[in-house]
C-alpha cells in the first residue's frame, strides 16, 4: 500500500497537496488534480478507513418536484431501519465549482452516498473511491463503469408497455412526448414506444415524438404542437406524469376531451396521478423501492459486504385509471 509521501513523490507534488486532492478540496490546480488522481487510481490507493458518522447523504442533482419525494421516503426509511440519519443535499449544476458538492460530503465522512445525478464525472469517481465511501447510482443518467453500482428501472419495457396499451384500444396514430435525449431513462422510453409501434406493423412517424423537459411546461408546450398538427394523434405517451398534466391543459385549450378525444398515458405513477382529472393511466416506476434497494446496498459495502449484482433494475408496471378509450369512432 503507497503512503501519501509515495504518491505525492510520484506527482511531483507536495503531500499536503494529495491530501486536498482527497478530501476533494478546490483549491487545487486542475491539471495537478488530474495528475495525483491518475496515480491514486494506478496504485490502487484507498485511504486508511476513519470512523464514519451515522449518516447517509442522499445528493439530488435536482431537487425541484415530487418525484424526489418518493426517492426520499426510500432511503430515510433503510436509514431510519439503520440508526442513521439522512442528509437531503442537491449538487445543482455545478457551477460554483465542480466539487462543492463532494467537498460537504468529504467533511463529514458519512456512512454512505446516493447519488441521483445528471451524470457522474470521473473526478467525482475518484475522489470517492480514494477516500473509502460507498456510493451507489440511483437511476443513472449514463452508462457507468461495470464497478459502479446502481439501481434503476425497466423503462424500456414501460415504454412499451404504455405503447402496447394504447395500440389494444385501437390506436394506430400514437404520439409522443418525450424527455431530455441526454438522459438514459428517457431514451430507453422512446425506444421502446418504437420498438411496440413496429412490433404491431405501425410505421414510426418522427413528426409525432416532441421532446424537452420533465416538466409540465414542456407537456404543454410540446402538446400543443401535436394537438394542432394537421393529422394530430389520437393518443399521446407522456414520458412522466409532469409531462403528462401539461399535456392534460393543452387539451383543453385545444377543445379536446380526455378519454373521449385524446387518450394519455404518463410515466411514474406520482400520487398527483390519482388525482387527475381524468385519473392518469400511468406507467408504475418503483421509485421508493429503488432508493431502499440503493440504500441497503451502501448499508452492505460499509459494512464491507460485497453486492451481489452492480446493476439492479426494478420491475415497471401499467396501472391503467381513466384516461385512456379507444379511439374516436372505433
Amino acid at each position: 500500500m503507497k503512503t501519501l509521501a509515495d504518491i505525492a513523490r510520484a506527482a511531483g507534488v507536495s503531500t499536503p497537496t494529495v491530501s486536498k486532492v482527497l478530501n476533494g478540496r478546490a483549491d487545487v490546480a486542475a491539471s495537478t488534480r488530474e495528475r495525483v488522481e491518475g496515480i491514486l487510481r494506478e496504485q490502487g490507493y484507498r485511504r486508511r478507513a476513519t470512523q464514519p458518522v451515522a449518516l447517509l447523504d442522499l445528493v439530488f442533482h435536482e431537487l425541484t418536484s415530487a418525484w424526489a419525494m418518493e426517492i426520499i421516503r426510500g432511503a430515510e426509511q433503510v436509514a431510519h431501519d439503520e440508526g442513521l440519519n439522512l442528509l437531503v443535499s442537491k449538487s445543482g449544476g455545478r457551477e460554483g465549482g465542480e466539487l462543492s458538492w463532494l467537498e460537504t460530503i468529504m467533511a463529514h465522512r458519512p456512512a454512505g452516498v446516493l447519488l441521483v445525478v445528471a451524470d457522474l464525472t470521473s473526478a467525482e469517481y475518484a475522489q470517492l473511491t480514494a477516500r473509502g465511501i460507498p456510493f451507489v447510482v440511483i437511476d443513472p443518467a449514463g452508462e457507468l463503469d461495470h464497478d459502479v453500482p446502481s439501481v434503476g428501472a425497466t423503462n424500456w419495457q414501460g415504454g412499451l408497455a404504455a405503447t402496447r396499451h394504447l395500440l389494444e384500444l385501437g390506436h394506430r396514430r400514437i404520439g409522443m412526448v418525450a424527455g431530455p435525449d441526454r438522459l438514459l431513462c428517457s431514451r430507453a422510453r422512446v425506444d421502446g414506444y418504437r420498438s411496440a409501434l413496429e412490433s404491431a406493423g405501425v410505421t414510426y412517424d418522427p413528426a409525432l415524438v416532441r421532446g424537452g423537459e420533465f416538466n409540465q411546461e414542456t407537456g404543454y408546450k410540446v402538446g400543443l404542437e401535436l394537438l394542432r398538427s394537421r393529422q394530430r394523434p389520437t393518443a399521446v405517451f407522456a414520458g412522466n406524469d409532469l409531462q403528462a398534466l401539461g399535456l392534460y391543459e393543452a387539451a383543453r385549450e385545444a377543445g379536446l376531451r380526455i378519454p373521449e378525444d385524446l387518450s394519455v398515458v404518463g410515466f411514474d405513477d406520482m400520487v398527483l396521478a390519482r388525482w387527475a382529472g381524468p385519473p392518469l393511466t400511468t406507467i408504475r416506476q418503483p421509485l421508493t423501492e429503488m432508493a431502499a434497494a440503493a440504500a441497503r446496498i451502501v448499508v452492505d459495502l460499509a459494512r464491507g459486504k460485497e453486492p451481489t449484482a452492480t446493476r439492479i433494475e426494478l420491475a415497471t408496471s401499467l396501472v391503467e385509471r381513466s384516461s385512456t378509450a379507444p379511439p374516436p369512432g372505433a
